[in-house]
């Protein structure tokens, strides 16, 4: 398989932050360190989910502005926001904030559709506008513009004391072009590429061809040409790519056939697009980095991306994301061309 046409240039990591409901506090001080450990090891960036109502972080906004604070130079994103549980105004505001505390290295990844078990939340979420909520693009569309610098408000100027801005403060003027979109349709990934954002692409993808055939590799390649293609800066637009990756190299033989093991029970439901949906799910990829950047390389997909966010499992332990991180800092991103930033 010949070498990727795009050379690896940016090399991420994401993580849920998983916690123990009886100790919450070591589970994001766990994240915090992951996230220093990063920047230690050269990572261009770290990246956390958004989990509401699970034991995983609920408010990204807030762990990163602690990151921030313990890191100088790793960017740190979100993928992603799930805009459903959010207001645009008071969320740009928050985004805005820690932007300019991190010294302009947040990126902050969004998406739409209405929140999970939407009919159980809604009445703690919206309890009088539930059923007329907008869950669409508008409500992207709303935060890029406020997080641009369009006005929110007709009104500025002095009242008594106080001074009042029309547009949301801080303002931080670079966070616009971080704006990143997590889609995995074609619409969304037209969508994202018309309104000038970056584009996130995971391990899940939307099979939108009943009869092609189910192949996750080609249909990620399809989502992140159809970005391009609309995208104002074309072939030069941003995407990430996200799949689960786990080198081995310095691995324990414990770890090994656990790893193994968690990549063969997830290995089913790769097989046929998944619910109603036809959500495709890219197989975890398990092995020594040799092996995995030549799977890599053969991947449709990866051959078009100069930028990974690869995934860390959701189940693991504090030492395995040690061991697997270091091995993608010293081995597997240098086998695919990545040179460690700092």
């Amino acid at each position: 398989m010949p070498p990727t046409p795009r050379p690896l240039r940016k090399l991420g990591f994401l993580t849920i932050g998983l916690f123990d409901p009886a100790d919450p506090a070591r589970g994001h001080q766990s994240t915090l360190e992951i996230i220093e450990l990063g920047e230690r090891l050269g990572f261009d960036s770290a990246w956390v989910r958004h989990r509401h109502l699970q034991y995983g972080i609920s408010s990204p906004v807030a762990v990163l502005a602690a990151a921030s604070q313990r890191t100088r130079r790793i960017e740190l994103g979100t993928a992603v926001t799930p805009l459903g549980w959010e207001n645009p105004l008071r969320l740009a505001e928050d985004l805005a904030t820690v932007d300019v505390l991190s010294g302009g290295r947040l990126n902050p990844g969004v998406s739409v559709g209405p929140p999970m078990h939407y009919d159980q939340v809604k009445h703690a979420l919206y309890p009088d506008t539930g059923d007329s909520e907008d869950f669409g693009h508008e409500r992207v569309r709303r935060l890029l513009d406020l997080v641009r610098g369009k006005p929110a408000s007709d009104f500025s100027g002095v009242e008594g004391f106080e001074v009042f801005s029309d547009v949301v403060q801080p303002h931080s003027p670079g966070l616009g072009r971080r704006l990143w979109y997590g889609g995995g349709s074609l619409g969304s990934a037209r969508w994202a590429g018309l309104h000038g954002m970056n584009f996130l692409t995971s391990s899940v993808v939307k099979a939108e061809d009943p009869e092609g055939p189910p192949d996750f590799a080609e249909t990620q390649l399809a989502l992140i040409r159809e970005f391009r293609a609309h995208h104002p800066e074309g072939e030069a637009a941003r995407v990430s790519q996200g799949l689960v990756v786990i080198p081995t190299d310095s691995a324990t033989p414990e770890q090994r056939a656990r790893y193994a093991e968690f990549a063969a029970r997830r290995l089913p439901r790769t097989a046929t697009p998944q619910g109603p949906a036809r959500l495709l799910f890219a197989p975890d990829l398990v092995g020594t980095s040799a092996e995995l950047a030549e799977r890599l390389r053969a991947d449709a997909a990866f051959r078009e991306v100069e930028e990974v966010a690869f995934a860390l499992p959701f189940t693991f332990a504090h030492e395995d994301y040690v061991q697997i991180l270091t091995d993608m800092a010293t081995k597997l991103g240098p086998a695919l061309g990545w040179r460690p930033a700092g």
